[in-house]
């Protein structure tokens, strides 16, 4: 039985912290409680071919504790729906000592857009289903390439209204509508699986939290990613104080022109994000969107994961 909101609120807090016991013994994962971040994982966009649990061993050499995994690439290539395939992600899990902490409609939802396809809900709630089997706490939906959210002008340029020194861009009323309007459809399937659905898109914190309360359920959380976050020119530890621990289910790390964090190269501030974190008790996953440098990948995500702890404090 799908259960309404009211009763999502009063039983949220047992339902996930089962789930992320659940991804943690199902898994045999070697993240232990305490304070900080949950653990530091990747893409799988970044470690190799996306929805390949064959690739679980080389997340563990590269020290990673965790997967964030791909729900499918395109409507003929959905590998998580077969039963198969995800008793191989928890075979390996467990064997490697890796957790999947989130599963993510990420390029497909970008080039199949939630706001203008209809079929896009289904990848969504193939998410959803993917997410409960794995024991995933929560779902990453994106919005970038054709699903950004972004008005455009007849430049067809976006449309930057900042004011002061951070940007803040117009967006596309009629796609957020219709995206509102998805999502509460989803909402009850997402509460009924106890997944959390995150938002990762290229608008301010600020925007992101007015489409959720027009959604209208705190089971539709921020997927934040510092590195784009950045990129697009927003106040990033500004917007992570704002949020609070309570509004983000996961952060992307990345800085936006350098593969290796700390590099002189770098753009973003990973101190700065770091301290925000901190201020607000996060206490989730921090999940690297960086490959490393060509035919260095384990030896720069070993880096990129021991800088993670050492900056962020994990223990």
């Amino acid at each position: 039985m799908i259960m309404n909101r009211r009763n999502f609120m009063e039983t949220a807090g047992v339902g996930l912290a089962a789930l992320h016991l659940s991804a943690l013994t199902g898994c045999a994962s070697s993240v232990e409680g305490g304070e900080g971040a949950a653990g530091v994982g990747m893409c799988d966009w970044n470690l190799g071919e996306t929805c390949n649990p064959d690739l679980i061993p080389l997340a563990e050499e590269a020290h990673l504790e965790g997967i964030q995994v791909s729900v499918g690439t395109n409507p003929d290539n959905i590998p998580l729906r077969d039963a198969a395939v995800r008793r191989k992600y928890l075979e390996l899990g467990r064997t490697h000592g890796i957790t999947f902490h989130s599963v993510a409609a990420g390029g497909i939802l970008n080039s199949i857009p939630l706001a203008t396809e209809p079929q896009s809900a289904v990848y969504v709630i193939d998410a959803l289903e993917a997410a409960a089997a794995l024991g995933a706490g929560n779902v990453l939906l994106a919005f970038f390439g054709r699903g950004d959210l972004r008005l455009r002008g007849e430049d067809g340029n976006v449309i930057d209204e900042k004011e002061g020194d951070f940007s803040s861009y117009r967006l596309n009323e009629e796609n957020v509508t219709k995206v509102v309007e998805v999502l509460r459809q989803i909402v009850p399937r997402a509460e009924d699986a106890g997944v959390i659905i995150g938002l990762e898109n290229t608008i301010t914190a600020r925007q992101t939290l007015q489409i959720i309360d027009r959604i209208g359920s705190q089971i539709v959380q921020v997927y934040y990613d510092v590195g784009n976050s950045w990129g697009n020119g927003y106040d990033v530890p500004g917007e992570i104080r704002m949020l609070g621990n309570d509004r983000i289910c996961e952060v992307h790390l990345k800085d936006w022109n350098t593969n290796l964090f700390g590099s002189p190269e770098g753009m973003v501030d990973m101190n700065a994000c770091a301290r925000a974190l901190e201020d607000i008790g996060y206490d989730k996953w921090l999940v690297l969107e960086t490959s490393g440098r060509r035919d260095r990948f384990v030896e720069d995500t070993r880096a990129n994961v021991a800088f993670a702890k050492e900056t962020f404090q994990m223990a």
